[in-house]
């Protein structure tokens, strides 16, 4: 087997503007509500054992392998982890003429694909709850336990420092920042591909270099503590390298904890110009409209526009260890792109416990999507799956994560990522990383490489 390429998750803030005044305070948990996590709960607040049926294990995490900017994990090195999964049949295969028997266990969005697609099919594995995370992350998580809380407001995180604000979540927001401010190192340099597929099945790749840091998550006590609005967990620069129409274009941007900073630079234009439509549903740069700002990284940026409700966990079949996907012996077109989905044979549901949020648009407010219900993994705090709808109260697209767990990073993110338009019958890849270099967790950026300045000289090169 071939090394399989490293991933991160991109993700960053979208501007919050403040449209109708929210009402959003959270209370910290008490000490002794704390102490149940590394207890009966996981070190970031995932019930510690199994379900009464045994098909959801007791957690059992990876220990790190290698140092956390080395090099990636390959099947090769690591026969007791990720060969073993590899290696594993699937308990049962899902099909459109089986589904509606697990349907309890199914988001809309992948009952509709089933609907959609005659060949659509969900692979069915035993159930491996592997994902762990350094030890800095579990020591600032109990202590933000008992100091973080929510302000008056969605974007108004404060007294957080490293690891999960809201282990131990009492509402939708809370979960919601869980997401944003996971763990996903320090720095990253990373090939992303994308790809958007026609009804056709004609197919339209976009390759990106995305070049990242995060401030909240640096080790070694240099990480940016969260009291203010202003303060930035992620410096984003991305370029544009294929097709040619678009290459040479580049997005930077700045995720503060209450707004966003961004700025454009245009080819053709010759100039870096501020860029304030760098948010909620306009469409992303080169993604010919298939993607929101706020869909990358399945959601991000500012919540000021949406009120969440936490409904509750619920075990669900989901994207996870999706290791076969990222083998960078696979090719884009060849192999993963089919005409109307993904391949699915390359792709691996494992049932979990997830956190599940619905978000309702505020009145006063305006998105293209006007409810919006996510699923978020109870280890990893990620969202791996969120079904949106549009204005009349449809399923309009289904986003999805292929979920993986990088051990020699820790990391925990989507590689690739999907969006289906249930409507058109196309759908949009992202997060591709099969055919490009493996990601490199090695380098360090100062803060002044994301200044606009210093995009302007790379740019007049």
């Amino acid at each position: 087997m071939a090394n399989l390429r490293g991933l991160v998750t991109r993700v960053f803030c979208v501007l919050a503007v403040s449209v109708v005044p929210v009402a959003t305070v959270s209370a910290k948990v008490s000490a002794e509500e704390a102490a149940k996590l590394g207890d009966t709960l996981t070190p970031v607040g995932a019930i510690k054992k199994g379900n009464d049926e045994g098909s959801i294990p007791e957690w059992n995490p990876w220990p790190q392998k290698g140092d956390l900017s080395g090099q990636d994990l390959t099947a090769e090195n690591f026969p007791d982890t990720i060969g073993k999964l590899l290696e594993e049949e699937p308990k049962t295969v899902l099909t459109k003429d089986n589904y509606s028997e697990h349907a309890d266990k199914l988001t809309k969005g992948h009952q509709a694909l089933f609907e959609l697609y005659p060949d659509y099919r969900m692979q069915v594995y035993p159930t491996h709850r592997n994902v762990g995370y350094p030890e800095e992350v579990y020591k600032y998580s109990k202590t933000n336990a008992t100091t973080s809380y929510m302000d008056g407001c969605n974007d108004c995180v404060r007294d957080a420092e490293f690891g999960f604000p809201f282990p131990i979540p009492k509402n939708g927001v809370e979960v919601m920042w869980n997401h944003r401010l996971r763990w996903r190192g320090e720095h990253v340099e990373r090939n992303n591909d994308q790809a958007i597929v026609q009804q056709s099945g004609s197919k339209q790749v976009t390759k990106l270099v995305e070049n990242v840091k995060f401030p909240y998550t640096l080790l070694g006590g240099e990480h940016q503590r969260i009291d203010d609005k202003d303060d930035i967990m992620i410096y984003y620069q991305s370029e544009t390298t294929s097709p040619p129409r678009n290459a040479g274009q580049y997005l930077l941007a700045w995720e503060h904890v209450g707004y966003r900073s961004a700025w454009l630079y245009n080819p053709g234009l010759r100039r870096v110009r501020r860029a304030p439509n760098v948010q909620y549903d306009n469409p992303y740069e080169g993604t010919d409209g298939q993607q929101f700002y706020d869909q990358v990284d399945m959601y991000n940026g500012a919540m000021d526009r949406y009120d969440y409700k936490l409904v509750g966990k619920k075990e669900m079949l989901i994207p996870y260890n999706n290791y076969a996907i990222n083998q960078p012996d696979l090719e884009y077109e060849a192999d993963l792109l089919g005409d109307k989905h993904l391949n699915q044979d390359l792709m691996r549901y494992e049932l979990h416990r997830v956190w599940v949020v619905d978000a309702t648009l505020r009145d006063g407010t305006s998105h293209q999507f006007k409810r919006r219900t996510f699923y978020i993994d109870e280890d990893g705090w990620n969202i791996v799956a969120v079904d949106c709808y549009d204005n009349r109260d449809d399923l309009w697209k289904f986003q999805e994560a292929a979920n993986t767990h990088l051990t020699t990073g820790q990391f925990v993110g989507g590689a690739p990522e999907l969006i289906y338009d249930l409507q058109s019958g196309l759908y949009f890849a992202t997060a591709m990383i099969n055919e490009g270099k493996p990601n490199d967790f090695s380098v360090a950026y100062d803060d002044q490489y994301f200044s606009a300045q210093a995009l302007k000289r790379r740019t007049s090169r």
